[in-house]
């Protein structure tokens, strides 16, 4: 493709602007003359003005110290950023190795090392649980795993040190999840809370019954003071229930297991969630009894023969007939249909700890 004729011719106007300047060719006449001059007048001006050489080491000098100022100060912030991100390599390091550490920790037994790991756990799974209905329940599930974790012990034949520590901390989380669920229970009815709770009561009473005599004497005593308290907790549970219905339900009172059941008569509560009303039934209509006609009786009379006549009578002679009168039939009443209520639907409530049947009502 061809270059356009005034690009060319001004490209070549540069290029020989460009040796004047530099000097390797002389101008032809008054060849770019003005240019020139314009040129020749800056290099004087420039060589005129340009520093001497105290001036230029003066400001060599000022330079540096600015640049060693800047130096120092931005020295500490470097290492302020270094301490910074070593702390958070650090951090990073402890949540790894405490991660690792909570999951090694699962398995872990009452007088194992990592047991007090395993319940930092816990309470760290307790804390971040804000519902308290599913807070009972954790503290519930982990009374559970001690009892678990008993039967464990005494497989292997624990030291009685251990078996005093998961018993504790089995009374520790049932006596909290019991006061959480029957306060949520007063407050908001529910007869199937307290019916799950006192059906897992029982079960973990069983379970720790098979487990005494496998256990060290020293632990005997710790064991039957578990049972003990699981059945505390069935009389709770009969006791409170039997009050929701009540105006007044607790004395206001709490022990171990929360809130006192109260005493006395009970005067029926009709707004109480768990008041029963008692099935509407409408009786059916009773039916009158039936007419039967009253047969009427024929005065006697000399000479009238009162059988009951075979065929049809005869006038009397010399008189008017008498009218024939119709005998009425036997009358029936009609009884209205009878209808039958048909049984309630069969409700299945979930169970509120897992481990535990439904609750079916109906």
């Amino acid at each position: 493709m061809g270059v356009p004729g005034w690009f060319a011719r001004e490209r070549a106007d540069g290029d020989r602007f460009a040796d004047l300047v530099d000097g390797t060719e002389s101008p032809d006449d008054d060849e770019f003359a003005h240019e020139l001059a314009l040129v020749g007048g800056l290099r004087e001006l420039g060589a005129g003005g340009a520093p001497d050489a105290e001036t230029r080491q003066r400001i060599r000098d000022e330079i540096a110290g600015r640049l060693a100022e800047a130096e120092a100060e931005a020295a500490p912030k470097r290492r302020g950023h270094a301490v910074a991100n070593l702390a958070a390599a650090a951090v990073a390091l402890v949540l790894a190795l405490g991660g690792i550490t909570l999951l090694l920790s699962k398995d872990a037994l009452p007088g194992d090392p990592l047991y007090g790991i395993k319940r930092a756990g816990e309470s760290a799974s307790l804390g971040l649980t804000f519902d308290e209905q599913d807070k009972a329940k954790k503290h519930l599930e982990f009374a559970a795993n001690r009892v678990g974790e008993l039967d464990e012990l005494t497989r292997q034949g624990a030291p009685t040190a251990a078996y005093f520590t998961g018993l504790a901390d089995f009374e520790t989380d049932l006596r909290a999840g019991v006061s959480q669920l029957t306060a949520l229970v007063t407050d908001q009815g529910g007869q199937s809370r307290l019916a799950e709770l006192r059906s897992w009561a029982r079960q973990q009473s069983d379970r720790l019954g098979l487990q005494i005599d496998l256990a060290p004497t020293e632990a005997r005593d710790k064991f039957s003071a578990a049972r003990a308290l699981l059945d505390k907790v069935q009389e709770r549970t009969t006791d409170l229930g039997s009050r929701l219905v009540c105006y007044t339900i607790t004395t206001g009172s709490s022990d171990e297991l929360g809130a006192v059941p109260a005493a006395g008569d009970c005067v029926r509560n009709p707004d109480s969630p768990d008041a029963v009303l008692p099935p509407v039934t409408s009786s059916p209509p009773s039916s009158a009894p039936s007419v039967t006609p009253t047969p009427t009786s024929v005065p006697p009379s000399s000479g009238v023969d009162t059988a009951a006549p075979t065929g049809p009578l005869a006038p009397p002679s010399g008189g008017t007939p008498p009218p024939v009168v119709a005998t009425p039939g036997p009358t029936t009443r009609t009884l209205p249909p009878t209808t039958t209520t048909p049984p309630p639907p069969l409700v299945s409530i979930p169970p509120l700890i897992p481990g535990l049947p439904p609750i079916i009502i109906g």
